[in-house]
């Protein structure tokens, strides 16, 4: 699908439609509504309209959505309709219960490489993973063509990392380490911080 100016935060939305899709389609469903998916998401059925409005016309009024077509454009959109080969860099915690999570399979990515620097980690088995040592990971991601790498390192070594995996051809960066990226205009990083997620939770406390 042709690139077009669409705000990221829709962007960021599509993925929370699709899963509630999904669900719906395990569920045995074939139709929705927009009011229906913003009752599940706590999201406005006119917010829901207007975002997919960006992408063209899904749905009928007074009909509402085929669930099966939906679901099958969205990825479309989000071009998850293939799957995409993932490294993980970083053998510690949270790389390594990366690399044991089941879900990327289930949803367009494949899990294919795991590296590390630390001698103690390289060669380790993490169930079906051998750990590789980092020294080889640009020829390795060349080798597999992989565009999309989950960077779990510590953040004084994440900048250096993120440089090398840039150079490597890695387009998308999903970044657990504690520090922005500095990256090319055409690379996309998203970081998973829970510390900062949980204090933008807590400002709601008393």
């Amino acid at each position: 699908m042709a690139q077009k100016n669409i705000p990221d935060i829709v962007i960021g939305r599509l993925p929370v439609y699709l899963r509630s899709l999904q669900r719906m389609a395990q569920e045995g469903r074939q139709v929705t509504s927009s009011q229906e998916l913003g009752e599940r998401l706590g999201i406005s059925a006119a917010q829901i309209r207007k975002d997919l409005s960006q992408f063209g016309e899904f749905g009928k009024q007074g009909t509402g959505y085929n669930i099966e077509f939906l679901s099958k454009k969205i990825s479309d959109i989000l071009n998850v309709d293939r799957v995409w080969e993932v490294a993980i860099v970083g053998a510690g915690d949270i790389g390594s219960a990366l690399a044991r999570y089941n879900g990327f399979n289930q949803r367009g990515f494949h899990t294919r490489l795991i590296f590390d620097n630390d001698p103690k980690k390289i060669g380790m088995k993490i169930d079906d993973f051998t750990v590789m040592d980092a020294a080889s990971m640009e020829s390795e991601l060349k080798r597999a063509g992989v565009q999309v790498v989950m960077l779990a390192v510590p953040a004084g070594h994440a900048q250096g990392v993120a440089d090398r995996l840039v150079s490597a051809g890695v387009k998308a960066i999903l970044n657990y380490a504690p520090v922005s990226l500095n990256v090319p205009a055409d690379v996309r990083v998203q970081h998973i911080d829970p510390v900062v997620h949980l204090q933008r939770m807590t400002y709601y406390l008393d």
